[in-house]
């Protein structure tokens, strides 16, 4: 064997010439590759990979590339994923293990290694998200605007589709019967949550939209989507899904917030 093909001795030495021999990556592929690599080594002599501000400049310890062959090794590679989901997005933990992947298959096709110590490796699941009802109950629990409360009520107690109700106009609404008239596009009914906040939300209007938007509409909305009191649009789908997951995000463990489904399930939910 040349020089150029013998055993490199360091795991750096590895994953440089792993990446030099990628041909289908690209310059920021191969970036993202080394570091996902070098991160490696810290658990491969049993250390924490550094995290935050401390792994900005931090160098990676010295690894035999022998040490990959190791019977501990395995084992170290899974508390290292079990510790990283603790603070990295599921599709980062993926992103890494590929490249951890690719690099020890490659390197065992070469016969550097004589086993993959990432063979059967994966990251621990996710915690499941909240029951539909405790989401509700935690969403519908929030300080609120009146117009957004009232919405994610009537979305609970009647189960209705977002857009069926976002279509709602004052005139379809029979507030007394806590339901739509028969003339009404969908027949719905809500319950006692929704009774106490649609009277405050329709005070002083008596047509148009039952949901509208916070600022009057522009120019060349249809009639029929503007409030003739106060100009202002029917509310879209897009901004009321914004609006609720802006809400919920900190109630949402991954920060990301949750959809108007959350408010879908309407077990044990009390009114306001």
């Amino acid at each position: 064997m040349s020089e150029d093909q013998a055993a490199p001795v360091e795991y750096g030495a590895a994953v440089d010439r792993y990446l030099a021999a990628a041909a289908g990556l690209g310059l920021a592929s191969r970036r993202v590759y080394r570091i996902s690599l070098l991160g490696w080594a810290w658990p491969l002599v049993g250390r924490r990979t550094p995290t935050g501000p401390a792994r900005q400049g931090a160098r990676p310890p010295s690894v035999p590339l022998a040490l990959l062959d190791g019977p501990q090794t395995p084992e170290r590679l899974r508390r290292a994923l079990t510790d990283r989901s603790t603070a990295a997005q599921p599709s980062t933990l993926i992103r890494e293990l590929a490249c951890l992947r690719a690099a020890t298959a490659w390197w065992l096709a070469q016969g550097w290694i004589t086993t993959d110590p990432a063979l059967g490796l994966a990251p621990p699941p996710a915690p499941a998200p909240p029951r539909s009802p405790d989401r509700a109950r935690a969403a519908l629990a929030l300080r609120a605007p009146l117009r957004e409360l009232a919405f994610w009520y009537f979305l609970h107690e009647s189960g209705a589709p977002v857009e069926h109700v976002l279509a709602l106009d004052i005139e379809h609404l029979d507030l007394p019967a806590r339901r739509t008239r028969p003339r009404a596009p969908t027949r719905l009914s809500w319950g006692e949550g929704t009774a106490r906040l649609l009277p405050l939300l329709l005070a002083g209007r008596t047509a148009g939209p039952v949901f509208v938007t916070a600022r009057r509409a522009p120019a060349g909305t249809p009639p029929a989507d503007r409030c003739p009191v106060t100009g202002r649009g029917r509310l879209s789908y897009r901004r009321a899904a914004e609006l609720f997951t802006a809400a919920t995000r900190p109630l949402d463990p991954s920060g990301r917030g949750w959809t108007l489904l959350a408010l879908r399930d309407r077990e044990g939910t009390a009114a306001p």
